[in-house]
């Protein structure tokens, strides 16, 4: 993979990267020669390489700060970023029941976090000439799950609207910026809920997988991605070999959305 890809000596930022799409898109990056600055709010596990680990809460300005400044310091730059961090706390229930805070906390992740290391980080890449931002957006921002994820929904939209806009910026100074939508992705979280909701209804595994499928409107590959089916494609995307793609969302869902 390594050389297909020709990322030997490339220097990266993962957010969001202790686990599930994150753990897996560093780990396919370091496998490709890339020196990978991984990120997360956990404290480092034991495992990898701890001076290539940052402990920080990108939701905040200052989380953002510390994350910037690592960046700097162990790696003197970056070629790639790589935003992954994101996701909700929210309570379910639509819209009644989001108070202000509910819509801060999703916006200062899986949004603010985003605008906030790129304004720290694309100066460097302006002034080297080249570099690739990936966004991890959602197919929610195109079918939102009103009683759920109502306010992650909406940030995620808002996350792509400015990542297209920041694609038309930067496409001239020699940077592409691309999003990639994931659909339902089974991580390590995701496997929990699944055997949670196969006790609670009492199903096997596959039943719960399929009362999943069932309320997001189906999947018709019949299964979900896996996290290293999307580190595959932002690996792809961040290649050389990707060298004319920018300002595009590329959707990883098993063909949810019912559009082409």
């Amino acid at each position: 993979m390594s050389y297909a890809l020709q990322l030997e000596g490339k220097r990266a930022l993962v957010t969001g990267a202790s686990k599930g799409i994150g753990a897996a898109i560093t780990a396919t990056l370091r496998n490709a020669g890339v020196t990978v600055l991984a990120t997360a709010r956990s404290p480092f596990d034991g495992g990898g390489q701890p001076d290539l680990y940052v402990a920080a809460d990108v939701a905040t300005a200052a989380g953002c700060a510390v994350v910037a400044q690592a960046v700097q310091a162990r790696l003197g730059g970056v070629d790639i970023i790589v935003h992954v961090a994101g996701g909700t706390v929210a309570p379910a229930g639509g819209f009644a029941v989001l108070c202000d805070a509910d819509w801060a906390t999703a916006f200062d992740l899986n949004l603010s976090a985003a605008v906030r290391l790129d304004r720290a980080l694309l100066p460097g890449m302006i002034a080297q000439g080249s570099g690739v931002v990936i966004h991890i957006t959602s197919i929610q921002r195109e079918m939102p799950l009103f009683d759920a994820t109502m306010a992650y929904a909406a940030a995620k939209a808002a996350l792509s609207n400015y990542s297209k806009a920041l694609s038309k910026e930067l496409g001239p100074k020699g940077i592409r910026v691309v999003r990639v939508a994931p659909g339902w992705v089974e991580t390590a979280a995701v496997a929990g809920l699944v055997a949670q909701l196969a006790e609670q209804n009492d199903t096997d595994t596959e039943g719960a997988r399929q009362l999943i499928m069932a309320a997001i409107g189906g999947i018709p590959l019949g299964r979900p991605a896996q996290p290293q089916e999307v580190a595959d494609l932002v690996a792809f995307l961040v290649s050389p070999r990707a060298a004319s793609i920018t300002g595009a969302e590329y959707v990883i869902d098993g063909g949810t959305v019912p559009v082409a």
